[in-house]
């Protein structure tokens, strides 16, 4: 055993991280080279198995025709990360931080050191980073923040520059959704790493669309339109859910409703692509509340009360994705970070029966899927000794590997295109394959909730 160990170690087959900083006391793990063969037996076992049984596997979820790179589980790094007293993440509750908290015990073994991490809601996340910030020394090593939030911390200074490129790899963020890029760089420096990119989509049952002779909505009279006919005809007992609960959830809704219109709700200049989001420093942009695009959306929204469940004046992200996974609706604006509730689970009656379009037009006729997400970010007033650590814990953790590991654990909200591609996300869900198809024809777009002060 100890000659094959050996033998396996000088191949490069297995790494050996020192425990203790004495370097008499070590640990053996798999190296990437090693994971790429398993899975590479893996897969051919899969197929062998597929070909003895004659199984095949469902036609919505098969999409993939050629052969493409399958993404191995993450390797260990090399050297455990100098951080005393472990990894410390402030996260933001959702699926992927649920699925990374989940596979945490793998996570301190690939880091070499303990992760202790807080997740909280939206509107709790936001003040606590900025509680943070009027500390003298960051209480965290790694923050997440919402993407249009960055245009903020960056003008605050509660951020320092992140270097995205992977010299020991050559990943550079090309991988990464480009959009999703574009919330994190102010002044030509990169603030923060994309660990999940999320569309607002309006989805809709497929089954009740093809009962009553729908095609997917492309302008707001369609949707209080099919949404009348899906009540008379009582495939459901409303026809629409959205969020519609005071506070960020409306406000939320709001600044996409006005985009679908054509317009964001602050001063953008016109680009050839949608708008574009200058580097307004500490300035803040123009509030555009007075354009007919902010009238048209509020009496879009109020007309959508009257097929809209009445409890959705107290609805959030999470409530409406529920509703239509539950069959209260036939259609709901949604985002893919939720999509689990129905795509993963066979129980929801909208399982393997949902359709994904952009947001529906209302002025502007040019159909747009709001980007959201989150990228991982170092506080400024970290303490200096543990930054190199976060840099290479964020390095990490948002790593094409990584990134795998959260959609195989119940996230459905990938920022890169290489595991997009995954043969083996791409069967996941078809939603997969519709961000991304967005995403290279431009239809997702980070201007609908721009990343600037205020």
């Amino acid at each position: 055993a100890y000659r094959a160990i050996d033998s396996m170690t000088s191949d490069g087959a297995i790494v050996q991280r020192e425990k203790t900083s004495t370097g008499k006391s070590f640990s053996l793990h798999p190296s990437s080279e090693l994971l790429a063969a398993w899975q590479g037996l893996l897969a051919r076992n899969r197929e062998f198995g597929k070909k003895q049984t004659g199984q095949t596997a469902s036609p919505k979820r098969s999409k993939t025709k050629t052969k493409l790179e399958i993404i191995n589980v993450p390797a260990v790094l090399g050297e455990s990360l100098k951080l005393t007293r472990g990894l410390r993440l402030l996260m933001h509750a959702d699926p992927t931080f649920m699925a990374m908290n989940a596979l945490k015990r793998q996570f301190e073994m690939i880091l070499g050191v303990g992760i202790k991490s807080k997740a909280l809601s939206i509107d709790r996340l936001s003040r606590e980073i900025e509680r943070n910030s009027k500390r003298k020394i960051s209480e965290y090593d790694v923050i997440a923040c919402d993407l249009p939030w960055f245009g903020e911390l960056v003008a605050a200074q509660r951020l320092l520059p992140l270097d995205l490129i992977n010299s020991e790899s050559g990943e550079d963020n090309s991988d990464f959704y480009p959009d999703a890029i574009d919330c994190v760089r102010q002044n030509r420096k990169l603030y923060g790493t994309p660990i999940l990119t999320t569309a607002e989509m309006l989805v809709f049952r497929e089954d009740i669309f093809e009962k009553l002779g729908f095609a997917p909505p492309k302008e707001t009279s369609d949707v209080i339109r099919i949404s009348k006919e899906i009540m008379s005809s009582g495939l459901a007992e409303h026809g629409i859910a959205w969020n519609g609960a005071r506070g960020t959830a409306l406000g939320h809704t709001f600044m996409t409703i006005m985009a679908a219109h054509g317009q964001p709700i602050v001063e953008l200049k016109q680009g050839a692509d949608g708008f574009e989001v200058p580097q307004f420093g500490s300035r803040h942009p123009k509030a555009m509340f007075l354009h007919p695009a902010a009238f048209a959306a509020a009496e879009y929204l109020r007309e959508l009360l009257a097929v809209s469940p009445p409890n959705v004046l107290s609805m959030n992200w999470y409530d409406r994705a529920r509703s239509y996974a539950e069959g209260k609706v036939g259609i709901a604006y949604s985002h893919t970070l939720l999509a689990n509730l129905f795509e993963l689970d066979p129980s929801s009656i909208a399982y393997e029966n949902t359709g994904y379009a952009p947001h529906p037009t209302g002025l502007s006729g040019k159909p747009v899927a709001p980007l959201g997400g989150y990228a991982l970010a170092i506080p400024s007033n970290i303490d200096p000794s543990r930054i190199d650590g976060a840099r290479k814990a964020i390095r990490a953790l948002t790593s094409r590997e990584a990134s795998k590991l959260y959609v195989v654990n119940g996230s459905l909200a990938s920022p890169r295109y290489s595991v997009n591609a995954d043969p083996e996300v791409a069967a996941m869900s078809p939603i997969i394959g519709v961000v991304d198809g967005m995403s290279k024809r431009g239809i997702l777009q980070m201007w609908p909730r721009p990343p600037v002060p205020g």
